[in-house]
């Protein structure tokens, strides 16, 4: 099969978004201008949080009426980003950003709202996907029996999915997205949980329902700064049956033998930031991976030595997807260009969304350049998805 024919979208949560009014004004200032730049079809890949989905859902003339004003700008929506529930741009976001987890019932009642929205906004005949959190963050206190109560709330969510496809006859798919540090991080722990979610849906009598509505978000750069392969990464949830909804085009940092590049790890300390998490590993001269949860100053200056000594480091920092080095710093492009040769192997069309959130604290970022950035990633992708063709 070929790469979707939906129009490619990018992912709204660089923009403020605490009201509706905010989402609209970031789709006026940001939004409409890329769209011009970019000169093609565009989708709105929609962040929408907890209170936005509060205000839309309360009533049928509000989703309405935010529906029409989508169709006025001349934009879609056929995805929503529902993993940051709260103020993904508060001063610091960091580790806040997987609460409330799988276990929460309001993650399950968001989840079940971003759907009733989503299906009002769905173009004709397109299936929608919602992205969400890896189940919770690996460093928080988790009950032992955290990923079973995981697992029944989204069973749970799959129900909702189903009855909502009957009542309106649209077909929306979650899609959980593995992040380093998560419950769910690598390829091998998703294949895991989805393995025990499905013996808990049987057990429920719910295996149908779970199978069409729940799969993955594959986040490339999450999977390469994990060092995993990324062609049989995919290819192994593939086989497994394990569908995925969404991908998010991303990259990475990559700094090759950064004990030896001062240069490299004097320019990676400008990534240092207090809003986002960037999780850092090193793959060793042995091939072991030894890890970070965030990047700091001191791990950029004065690695410890098995940092220190490692041929290459990356780091969960998205970075523009059209960049193959950001001065003396290399970035994970490459692997990118490795996982869209394999997404025309499926015999479906993933959403694709262009998902680099952090334009507003890159270095020497900010809000001016958000327009120019998006407009040459969005080119830079479509020229990589026509070579897939």
């Amino acid at each position: 099969m070929t790469i979707s024919s939906l129009p490619l979208s990018y992912c709204t949560n660089v923009h403020p978004g605490r009201s509706v009014a905010e989402v609209e004004d970031g789709l006026d200032r940001f939004t409409l201008p890329i769209k011009q730049g970019y000169g093609h079809d565009l989708a709105a890949g929609l962040w929408l949080a907890a209170p936005v989905i509060q205000e839309l859902d309360a009533s049928p003339d509000a989703v309405r009426q935010f529906g029409e004003g989508l169709a006025r700008r001349g934009l879609t929506c056929y995805t929503l980003n529902a993993f940051p529930y709260g103020d993904f741009h508060s001063a610091r976001v960091k580790e806040n950003v997987y609460l409330p987890d799988w276990t929460a019932p309001n993650r399950l009642q968001y989840t079940l709202g971003c759907a009733r929205v989503l299906a009002a906004l769905l173009p004709a005949g397109a299936e929608g996907s919602i992205s969400t959190v890896p189940l919770g963050f690996k460093p928080f206190e988790h009950p032992t029996d955290f990923a079973d109560r995981c697992a029944d709330q989204l069973i749970e969510l799959a129900r909702g999915l189903d009855r909502l496809h009957a009542e309106t006859g649209k077909l929306i798919r979650l899609a959980i997205e593995p992040e380093p540090f998560c419950v769910i991080e690598t390829t091998d722990e998703t294949l895991q949980f989805f393995a025990r979610l499905r013996e808990r849906a049987a057990d429920a009598g719910a295996l149908d329902v779970v199978q069409t509505h729940l799969g993955v978000c594959y986040d490339v750069c999450h999977q390469a700064v994990e060092f995993e392969d990324v062609a049989a990464s995919i290819r192994s949830l593939t086989a497994a049956q394990i569908r995925i909804n969404k991908v998010h085009i991303t990259c990475a940092i990559e700094i090759a033998n950064p004990g030896s590049n001062a240069a490299a790890r004097t320019a990676l300390a400008r990534y240092v930031e207090p809003r986002y998490l960037h999780q850092t590993f090193a793959r060793t001269k042995s091939g072991s991976i030894v890890r970070q949860v965030d990047l700091d100053e001191p791990l950029a200056s004065t690695p410890p030595a098995d940092f220190r000594d490692a041929p290459m480091w990356r780091v969960h920092f998205h970075v523009p997807v059209d960049a193959e080095h950001l001065g003396p710093l290399g970035t994970t492009r490459g692997e990118l260009k490795k996982a869209l040769a394999v997404i025309p192997e499926l015999d479906y069309a993933p959403h694709l969304e262009v998902e680099t959130y952090t334009w507003e604290v890159l270095p020497g970022g900010g809000t001016p350049n958000i327009v120019e950035g998006f407009t040459r990633e969005l080119l830079a992708t479509r020229k990589l998805l026509s070579e897939q063709k």
